[in-house]
């Protein structure tokens, strides 16, 4: 399957996961340093929307910045970016944890997202993904992701003002991934009785 190719003033979802189902966040401070280097390397070539940081992938919703605004360096190069956070990313745990070898799995996973309604049900995806992965039972508390950021007055790189305007504002917001969330825990608990 072909990739989206990256091109200015297009919203995609990126994605990845860790080599072999290894994890790329191998403790707390992993992941902090991870969102760090997003703000080096991508910051200056997109808009981040939402993110969630899991034990063994990620998921970054995102608009890559229209041609005016791009670094001239990147003009043609719009992957370049993406390559040089990963491979940084790569080098400092292989060295933090003396391991070797491809951290990520293959190449970056991305999708072009193409309407503003696919772009509001990949960010409630997106935030939700902790509860679908059953690594939290509350997607509201889960550290790793850029929900908590929306309920903040705290200086954030989240473009929350776009975001919230999608959606109408602040509470439907809140409205719409609290119901999503409802569903969610839903189909886990059917889950969980089925495996009794």
């Amino acid at each position: 399957m072909e990739k989206d190719v990256f091109e200015a003033g297009q919203y995609y979802h990126v994605y990845n996961r860790g080599n072999n189902s290894e994890n790329l966040f191998i403790e707390e401070k992993n992941y902090n340093y991870f969102l760090e280097k997003v703000k080096k390397y991508v910051l200056p070539i997109a808009d981040v929307y939402a993110y969630c940081l899991l034990k063994n992938h990620f998921h970054i919703v995102l608009r890559i910045k229209n041609t005016t605004d791009l670094p001239e360096k990147f003009k043609e190069k719009i992957h370049l970016p993406f390559s040089n956070l990963f491979n940084s990313y790569s080098k400092s745990i292989n060295k933090a944890y003396s391991r070797t070898g491809s951290l990520f799995q293959e190449h970056l996973q991305r999708n072009r997202i193409e309407n503003e309604e696919y772009l509001k049900q990949l960010i409630l995806y997106v935030h939700l993904n902790p509860v679908k992965h059953k690594f939290s039972k509350d997607f509201q508390s889960y550290r790793h992701s850029s929900y908590r950021s929306y309920l903040s007055d705290r200086e954030s790189s989240i473009d929350r003002r776009f975001v919230v305007g999608l959606f109408g504002d602040l509470e439907n917001f809140i409205f719409c991934h609290d119901e999503r969330g409802l569903i969610y825990e839903g189909i886990i608990n059917e889950i969980n009785v089925q495996d009794e």
